[in-house]
């Protein structure tokens, strides 16, 4: 809803699994959940390579169930996303952050992330963002 302005729809579902950056191998990047010891699936995250540069990593989409919010799930995922990317030998860590989505960006903000750029003009179904590129070291 914050990015489109629409319920999500099967076609939002497929596209997580069959889309990646401009130039990335979907077959290496990281499509991943977090289950509940019960198997409840509480947050998702994808994660690209090779995008913008050869030896970056993308995380297009780190979300957390909203009635698990302020638990550290957020941080524990993405601790798990940045072993991922050492391990394949990323040395810069990306995101696009929503100008609307103030408490994600203060999340990465607090995670270390800085901003690269604001892009305006971002178009995602009925809505129109402006997009803040950020991004840390590894």
């Amino acid at each position: 809803m914050l990015e489109s302005g629409t319920a999500p729809s099967d076609a939002m579902v497929a596209d997580f699994f069959t889309d990646c950056p401009p130039g990335s191998d979907l077959a290496a990047s990281c499509k991943l959940g977090m289950f509940t010891p019960g198997g409840a699936l509480v947050a998702i995250a994808d994660m690209a390579f090779g995008y913008p540069e050869t030896d970056d990593a993308y995380i297009g989409l780190l979300l957390i169930d909203e009635n698990c919010r302020g638990m550290g799930l957020g941080r524990t995922f993405l601790d798990h996303l940045i072993a991922t990317a050492r391990a394949r030998n990323a040395t810069r860590l990306l995101i696009a952050a929503l100008d609307e989505n103030t408490r994600g960006r203060a999340f990465w903000e607090r995670e270390g992330f800085r901003l690269l750029q604001s892009i305006a003009g971002f178009k995602a179904g009925l809505k129109t963002h402006i997009v803040h590129r950020m991004w840390r070291l590894l």
